[in-house]
């Protein structure tokens, strides 16, 4: 498994935290999830602030603040053919 989903986020974030418990069966045996805090570096946290989390598929940008169910289907579909 070698496709890498990767969520930006913060520590204290309910909002991440109900992203992940959602996005982890979605991407189960298709792709690894990597939860970078935007606070680690400063980089991640002029990128991305407040806008936590944020959900990356191959370096796109698919979803902000919410899981969007769609996107990650149709980036699943198009990555696990």
């Amino acid at each position: 498994m070698s496709a890498m989903v990767v969520v930006y986020s913060r520590r204290g974030c309910h909002l991440c935290e109900l992203l992940l418990e959602e996005l982890g069966p979605l991407v189960r045996g298709v792709a690894e999830i990597q939860v970078r805090d935007v606070d680690e570096r400063p980089d991640w946290r002029e990128a991305y602030g407040l806008r936590v989390p944020v959900v990356c598929c191959d370096g796109e940008e698919i979803c902000q603040y919410n899981l969007d169910r769609r996107a990650v289907m149709d980036w699943i579909a198009t990555h696990d053919q």
